[in-house]
Parts: structure tokens; C-alpha cells; sequence
């Protein structure tokens, strides 16, 4: 389970993350992810959402995808900065994915994000 200081819980938060002007997007055929970095969050835990929409499948696949995903991000949310929320949204083929080739996905798109969002940033 992704510990409570890295959960993303609040539509305003999503919203603000999926959004925000000066936000970053990265997708592929499996997922996108949308992020964003300000400096009110600055010093704080990275956070996470999931959005899996009903094009993903039935509830039963939709909460399948969705932990599979909230378990490989668990294991990476570690090396994301301080600061920034993300939001990973499932496509439909990330029903059929295995967590191996989410894992794979992820870890293709989240640095994509996060250069994206401190490119231009000084230390």
C-alpha cells in the first residue's frame, strides 16, 4: 500500500495536477502521467493519484489495474522530488497489461516528468 503521506486524495489536487499551468504530461499506449511541482508544496512528499475511467473495464478490472499500479509506484515514489503531485491515468490497454510491463511504463514516463518540471529550475 502507498503510505498516506504519498496519497493524492482531493478532485482539487487531481485537478491542480492534471491542469496546472506549467504542469507536464508524458503518456503512452498503457498510461499517461500528469504532473506538477510548485513551490507551496516545496520540502513536502511527492503525491500520487490514479485515475482509472470506466473504458478500462468492469470494476473488477479497473481495481485490479489500479493496484498494480499503486504497487509499482510505491516502490519508485522514493526517488521523486520533493514537492510534486502526480497523477498516473490508466488507458484502456493497461487492463491487459502485467505489473512488469506497468513497472517498465512507469519507469519510461516518470523521469520524462520530472525532467520536464525541473528543467529551467535552479537548485
Amino acid at each position: 500500500m502507498l503510505p498516506a503521506q504519498h496519497r493524492l486524495r482531493h478532485r482539487a489536487d487531481f485537478a491542480a495536477a492534471v491542469r496546472a499551468p506549467g504542469g507536464a504530461r508524458s503518456g503512452s499506449r498503457l498510461i499517461v502521467v500528469h504532473g506538477t511541482l510548485t513551490d507551496a508544496r516545496a520540502g513536502l512528499p511527492p503525491r500520487v493519484g490514479f485515475v482509472v475511467s470506466k473504458a478500462v473495464g468492469t470494476a473488477v478490472v479497473r481495481n485490479r489495474t489500479r493496484r498494480r499500479l499503486r504497487e509499482q509506484v510505491r516502490h519508485r515514489v522514493g526517488a521523486l522530488p520533493a514537492g510534486l503531485d502526480v497523477v498516473v491515468r490508466a488507458n484502456a490497454a493497461a487492463a491487459e497489461a502485467d505489473s512488469a510491463t506497468l513497472g517498465r511504463e512507469l519507469d519510461l514516463l516518470l523521469p520524462r516528468i520530472v525532467r520536464k518540471l525541473t528543467a529551467g529550475r535552479t537548485g
